[in-house]
């Protein structure tokens, strides 16, 4: 184990480039899970907040408004009648299914037993 005396700054380099923005928009809560529910192709709002658990309209929306941004999604409307509005990833939103997919493994493999647990009542 090293020293902290003798902590060498170039070996703790910055991490920004590349893996940074990665994280700031896929690392906020729901984001990940969202593109995920969207590899399996395009999707109506109401499916997509059905299949992502926990998600409020309001969370959905804005995520999915900052996924567009970002050039990762496109959202369609479908004039009906009834009018209804699906997403899709783009080509650039696609691409991270590899990624996705190498996350899930190592979740699997190394996180299975680390899942938080229930808290427990007080003086239970």
């Amino acid at each position: 184990m090293a020293d902290e005396g003798t902590h060498n700054e170039a070996g703790c380099g910055r991490v920004e480039d590349g893996i940074g923005p990665v994280f700031q928009l896929l690392g906020k809560r729901w984001t990940g899970m969202i593109v995920a529910a969207l590899l399996r192709g395009p999707v109506y709002f109401g499916e997509l907040r059905r299949s992502v658990p926990g998600v409020s309209e309001r969370m959905l929306s804005d995520r999915l408004t900052e996924l567009g941004a970002a050039g990762l999604v496109v959202r369609e409307v479908n004039e009906g009648p009834p009018l209804r509005v699906s997403y899709r990833l783009t080509e650039s939103g696609a691409a991270l299914e590899p990624a996705l997919k190498e996350l899930a493994r190592w979740a699997n493999q190394h996180l299975k037993d680390s899942r938080p647990t229930q808290p427990t009542a007080v003086g239970a």
